[in-house]
């Protein structure tokens, strides 16, 4: 098997938060981008069409991203990418129970604070 049939053949799930929701979708490709500070994801993949059983949740994601060619997620906004053998179902889950109007910023840094700077 040629180099490029492996790599047309991985399947990722990428992980991430947006709008105070979960968002857990399957694309070909994956990786750092031009954009600093944002993951590219592209080649969104979803089940087929023709199923008897449709899930309501992967037919708004597939109707949020269609037409777009490349989606860029803030890394701070990425929970996990993994490389998958089999594709599962894209699906959107409420991040809480609690009011989405309000959804805390996601730091970087443990205690939610910049470390200082060299004053000691």
């Amino acid at each position: 098997m040629s180099k490029s049939a492996t790599h047309k053949k991985r399947l990722y799930k990428v992980i991430f938060i947006n709008e105070g929701k979960v968002y857990e979708v399957y694309a070909r490709r994956v990786g750092q981008g031009s954009l600093l500070g944002f993951i590219e994801i592209e080649q969104l993949v979803f089940g087929e069409k023709s199923s008897v059983v449709i899930d309501p949740s992967e037919e708004r994601l597939r109707s949020e991203f269609e037409g777009v060619k490349v989606s860029y997620v803030p890394l701070h906004a990425v929970i996990r990418i993994d490389e998958v053998e089999r594709q599962g179902s894209a699906k959107i889950v409420a991040l809480s129970s609690k009011s989405d109007a309000v959804v805390p910023f996601p730091t970087l840094f443990p205690g939610g604070s910049a470390p200082k700077k060299g004053r000691d």
